[in-house]
């Protein structure tokens, strides 16, 4: 919220919860969890009801549940909004694009054809995880190519939501399990590295394995990485073609997208969540403890920024790049034309501020 209620382009016209909340200012909900941007206090607006035709609006920001996104998303595609979801019950819909629009910013023709079909459309924001490991493959993934991919995560208790998990679990602890959490680590990368073609995505054939932890760290995600690849790899031109990576956003003026979303330290101990987590105000990848083994295996530990990068700078970019393209503006009156883009935010309790 402290991320869209800066933002230069757009404009927040409601701000919706569940129905016990519904009439509560927003700021009385979140309380002392604010951590607003430039010392701005939380928005002191009444929570609504969240239902879709008592909303004027441009686009839906949704960071819901993944019970109520199931059923108010579709709803709110159905009433004619583009729909831009941290939730996960769509990510996997054939239907509805994922997207890291440095890497995938051509899987919107799926946004183009649910207009057609109903109306409006949702678009996805991966796993935080999946973010932070596909941006970092990026890189070695266009140079190299990749065949298997191993991944390994030491997650912040912020990936856990609000209030997360109990103190007695974590403090003096890891936890070798997150629900879900390697499942989507292993599905969601072929989609994003997928092909469009006729109006559907052809999933890549990346043999992806993971397993997660959740570790005592309050934000930023850790993820130490084995790669194979197609053709052969050196150290020195993996280093160089991490270094030379730039983002196909760069020259598009969208105020979140970083020219370079991969950052490679060559520090022996880095990258460190507590001094790498910012980086491009939280919109960049960090890669460090570059490796390689044999001709075509190479080693790196990546950190994301789970609640940026990962979750609403992410949801932001993805808005952006629909801005951008003109996909925000086609629910509009052109008579009623609006200086920025108006935005519904559906929040559930668990979100983080």
């Amino acid at each position: 919220m402290g991320l869209l209620q800066s933002h230069p382009w757009f404009e927040i016209g409601a701000l919706c919860a569940s129905e016990e909340k519904t009439g509560r200012s927003y700021r009385d909900v979140v309380g002392g969890r604010w951590e607003g941007r430039d010392g701005r206090a939380a928005p002191d607006l009444p929570l609504g009801s969240g239902r879709p035709e008592e909303m004027d609006a441009d686009v839906v920001f949704s960071a819901l549940e993944t019970s109520a996104a199931a059923a108010a998303e579709p709803l709110f595609r159905k009433a004619g909004f583009p729909v831009v979801t941290n939730a996960s019950p769509f990510r996997m819909d054939p239907e509805v694009p994922l997207l890291v629009p440095e890497i995938n910013a051509g899987h919107l023709v799926l946004a183009d054809l649910q207009w057609r079909r109903h109306g409006g459309f949702i678009a996805a924001n991966p796993n935080c995880s999946t973010i932070g490991l596909c941006l970092a493959l990026e890189p070695i993934r266009l140079a190299f190519g990749l065949e298997r991919v191993c991944v390994t995560t030491l997650q912040a208790l912020s990936g856990a939501g609000h209030p997360g998990l109990p103190s007695l679990d974590i403090l003096d602890n890891v936890l070798p399990f997150i629900r879900n959490e390697e499942e989507k680590l292993e599905r969601e990368p072929n989609k994003i590295f997928g092909r469009a073609s006729r109006g559907r995505i052809r999933p890549a054939a990346l043999d992806c394995s993971a397993q997660c932890n959740r570790v005592p760290v309050r934000e930023g995600h850790l993820l130490s990485v084995q790669a194979e690849t197609r053709r052969p790899v050196s150290l020195g031109a993996a280093a160089e073609a991490f270094e030379a990576y730039r983002s196909p956003l760069a020259g598009k003026g969208l105020p979140s997208a970083p020219e370079r979303p991969v950052l490679l330290r060559m520090e022996d101990d880095r990258p460190q969540p507590i001094l790498d987590r910012d980086a491009s105000a939280g919109m960049a990848v960090t890669v460090g403890r570059l490796r390689v083994q044999g001709a075509r295996r190479l080693r790196f530990v990546a950190l994301v920024h789970n609640t940026v990068r990962g979750a609403a700078g992410g949801t932001l970019l993805v808005a952006e790049l629909l801005a951008a393209t003109g996909r925000l503006s086609l629910r509009r009156d052109p008579s009623k034309r609006r200086a920025a883009p108006r935005v519904i935010r559906l929040e559930s309790g668990r979100s983080a501020p």
